[in-house]
């Protein structure tokens, strides 16, 4: 028995080395004929490869403000009502100042125990309890995030809470679409000097890919709390913020 399965093995083996042979770094035919499985063995990347940048600047014309309410109190139904009361008025003044109701998201609704340590029972005693209430809101002029500010300052009092500002861009396609062209004229500057360097001739993109980056709301945390508005409004200066999208292309090498 053993022996015949030594002469199975044998066998299964030259098989797979004959199949072999006649393989070539371009590929071979397995099976013979026309009609036989194409096997390519040769993994490599042919043409001239680059990667081209383009960058661009963009004026941020949407500001978000993350801002809420937070409240304390002895029981929890009295923290309650009073972070519902003040936040009440918080969105008011939103809305009131043309922060339209869809960009409004709440981001955040805790309760949570307060407590302090007590030296005498040794242990930790619960002193109140915390609502917090947040939101984000996204302000469509810009121009009016200093007033919004104040005016959430004023409606939620002592309460009020404003974590950050951010920017960003509400629709990027045109810097993108500028991004993409400066990034392309890269990738061609770059192929047409490697291919002057190498002595050959420079063929047509044969492979075409893209990715961008956008920074997200870049968030300036140099706002706080406010408990009251301020005799002049808020100044907030939006700057510029980087768009930037990358290209990768594939030139063919053209044969004499």
């Amino acid at each position: 028995m053993k022996k015949k399965w030594l002469v199975a093995i044998g066998v299964a083996l030259i098989l797979v080395v004959v199949g072999l042979s006649g393989c070539s770094s371009g590929g071979t035919t397995v099976g013979g004929g026309n009609e036989g499985l194409k096997v390519n063995l040769n993994s490599q990347q042919e043409g001239i490869w680059v990667n081209g940048e383009g960058k661009v600047l963009a004026v941020p014309d949407v500001a978000i403000l993350r801002l809420g309410i937070e409240a304390q109190e002895a029981n929890v139904a009295e923290a309650q009502a009073q972070a519902a009361e003040a936040m009440d008025k918080v969105m008011a003044a939103l809305k009131g100042e043309g922060v339209a109701e869809k960009d409004i998201q709440t981001q955040n609704f805790n309760i949570q125990k307060v407590t302090r340590w007590d030296d005498e029972k040794q242990q930790e005693v619960v002193i109140g309890y915390r609502v917090t209430n947040m939101v984000t809101a996204k302000i469509r002029n810009v121009a009016k995030a200093g007033a919004v500010i104040d005016a959430v300052a004023t409606a939620g009092g002592d309460l009020t809470r404003i974590d950050s500002i951010g920017f960003t861009v509400d629709d990027p396609t045109a810097y993108y679409g500028e991004a993409r062209q400066k990034a392309v004229a890269d990738a061609k500057a770059k192929a047409e000097q490697l291919a002057e360097l190498a002595g050959v001739k420079l063929g047509k993109p044969a492979y075409i890919s893209e990715s961008s980056y956008m920074p997200g709301p870049i968030y300036r945390q140099d706002i706080i709390e406010k408990a009251a508005a301020p005799a002049v409004e808020t100044p907030i200066s939006p700057g510029e913020m980087e768009i930037t999208l990358n290209v990768q292309l594939a030139y063919a090498i053209l044969l004499d």
